[in-house]
């Protein structure tokens, strides 16, 4: 079975190509305003490669919304148009640590991370968005945004997380910046 995994959740856009659990492509480009150019750019480097798609496999954040938009309702139309299921999966799930209890954290943007709690490669709390001091003052290692590197979703991880936790609706933890005018204060 060949699986196509995207990932817009952070500030990279990343793309991945799978026949069962081998890798046939991974690529990925560093911009936060680029993933709606960069990501047909890198799916139409995978489809080179093999064409034959019988699953789509996208992380479904937490992440920025406009992030989040372009690389979900990519995977959800390219999936249609091809007649094949998609699955979501949550992003943080795929940042590989090696660790047995810790805390992944991304950037939320605002002074905020997007983060959650593992043990054994499981999550067991989150995801949730929190200032970074807050994070700090928990009791696990931390790992990515504010912590260490960067870390970002490994591609072959979203797939296994996709297959063992789909996740059917995005994950924003946080309100809209638009409102109503009627809500305005």
């Amino acid at each position: 079975m060949n699986s196509l995994v995207i990932d817009t959740s952070t500030h990279r856009t990343s793309v991945g190509l799978f026949r069962g659990t081998s890798e046939l492509f991974t690529g990925f480009h560093d911009g936060a305003t680029a993933h709606a150019e960069a990501l047909p750019k890198l799916v139409k480097e995978a489809l080179a490669i093999s064409n034959e798609i019988d699953q789509v496999i996208v992380g479904m954040g937490p992440g920025p919304f406009t992030g989040l938009r372009v690389g979900i309702v990519f995977a959800q139309t390219f999936a249609h148009a091809r007649e094949v299921p998609w699955i979501g999966a949550c992003s943080l799930d795929a940042i590989d640590v090696d660790s047995d209890s810790y805390i992944v954290t991304t950037d939320a943007r605002r002074k905020e991370v997007y983060w959650a709690k593992y043990s054994e490669g499981k999550r067991t709390y989150g995801p949730q968005v929190s200032t970074p001091a807050y994070v700090e003052e928990l009791p696990e290692k931390k790992y990515g945004f504010g912590f260490t590197e960067n870390l970002y979703p490994s591609m072959s991880k979203l797939l296994a997380a996709a297959l063992d936790a789909p996740v059917n609706e995005p994950m924003y933890l946080r309100r809209p910046d638009a409102v109503p005018t009627s809500e305005r204060t």
